[in-house]
């Protein structure tokens, strides 16, 4: 096996390698949150690297579906949510 192949796959698995460990970091947290808005109730999963990272995109993602436009998925947002289940 020739030097450059042999640095070429200590390269790659070096960049699997970070890659593997980013995506760990993210799975930090995970939590489950339900919204109600306007009559609606929607929930929805997400995991972010702190708490209040996988909390928001959680209501965020789970207001996307029963708010309407810009305004409302705002106010949707600043909802306090029904529940929030942390995994």
């Amino acid at each position: 096996m020739s030097k450059v192949t042999l640095v070429s796959i200590l390269i790659g698995l070096a960049v699997l390698a970070l890659i593997y460990s980013s995506m760990q970091d993210v799975t930090g947290y995970s939590c489950e949150v339900c919204v109600t808005y306007k009559g609606q109730t929607n929930c929805a999963r997400a995991k972010g690297s702190s708490e209040e990272e996988a909390q928001r995109t959680a209501q965020d993602t789970a207001c996307a579906t029963i708010s309407s436009g810009m305004t409302e998925s705002i106010q949707c947002s600043n909802t306090p949510p029904k529940s929030v289940e942390w995994f």
